[in-house]
């Protein structure tokens, strides 16, 4: 009877420990959620902060990029960028024409020759007499007097200003530059000169330019001094081909590209002249060495021992 007793009251005890426990832990293990439910939801605002924040900085870093390098150009399908592709010559003429008519009267192209024309836009014929429009300054001669005579097809094309200050002060200050390499002295040389010709725009809400200059987005920092020069029926061409925007820039940037690489066409025929002899090489190698050679790759030797 003191035994069962006994027994009784520890299992008594038992029930009423685990009945008092079971609230406490239920409520610890609530509130151990409820920290975790709290700490995930400060981690996603966290990341989303920093996302936002990293958003926000892009933006900013894009914006302050556009506005120190200009708007990024888009790439347009030029005919001559192939491999085996060749410069459109009359396209060649009529940049010439355009340049000669809207361009030369601030820009220079003093790498430039008559007899550069020769064969790629004009005939010899045509080259001397545009050459002999001109007037050169040469000598000295028997007095030591200079002396004025006309162009021949060995003079560079003439430039607009006598040096750089009357330059700049025919133009407000600005330096217009010379466009001989213009196409490779410009990132993304042809699209950029193509885009800024044609991408004259009003300014947007918000941005004032200045007496004087003209918003390009495409200009590094958005205003240029040179004004929009491309206007539809500007020039009247002598193939009869629409003068339109659009057309004379890109035949002035076709002008442009053949005068800072006029070596290309020759360069890609050469090239693919390299790569005829190589694999004509290539296929000897291959004859060599199946005829040739693998004989005396694949023998075997038999060695008689005599004992």
């Amino acid at each position: 009877m003191v035994g069962g007793g006994v027994i009784q009251q520890l299992l008594r005890r038992k029930l009423h420990s685990q009945s008092v426990a079971t609230p406490v832990l239920s409520w610890l293990s609530s509130k151990k959620a409820n920290e975790d439910a709290g700490s995930a939801g400060l981690r996603a605002f966290a990341l989303m902060g920093a996302g936002i924040t990293g958003l926000l900085s892009f933006s900013t870093v894009a914006s302050a990029d556009e506005a120190e390098h200009g708007l990024e150009c888009p790439n347009y399908p030029w005919p001559h960028e192939g491999i085996l592709s060749s410069y459109d010559h009359a396209s060649i003429r009529r940049g010439h024409q355009v340049y000669q008519q809207v361009c030369a009267s601030c820009h220079s192209m003093s790498l430039i020759s008559y007899r550069d024309l020769v064969g790629v836009a004009y005939t010899e014929e045509e080259a001397k007499a545009m050459a002999a429009e001109i007037e050169v300054v040469d000598g000295p001669n028997d007095e030591g007097e200079m002396f004025t005579r006309p162009g021949k097809l060995s003079d560079r094309l003439p430039e607009p200003y006598s040096n750089e200050s009357a330059a700049r002060f025919a133009n407000g200050g600005a330096y217009p530059p010379d466009l001989s390499l213009v196409t490779k002295a410009r990132h993304n040389g042809q699209n950029y000169v193509f885009a800024l010709l044609t991408g004259y725009r009003d300014p947007p809400a918000g941005i004032s330019i200045r007496e004087g200059l003209h918003y390009n987005p495409y200009f590094p920092g958005g205003a240029i001094a040179m004004p929009k020069m491309l206007n539809d029926e500007a020039v009247e061409y002598e193939d009869g081909t629409p003068a339109t925007e659009a057309q004379m820039g890109k035949d002035v940037v076709s002008f442009l590209s053949w005068a800072a690489e006029p070596e290309m066409e020759e360069r890609k025929l050469m090239g693919f002249k390299w790569i005829f002899l190589l694999s004509l090489a290539l296929l000897q190698a291959a004859y060599y060495r199946r005829l040739k050679w693998s004989v005396l790759k694949s023998r075997k030797l038999v060695l008689d021992v005599v004992n």
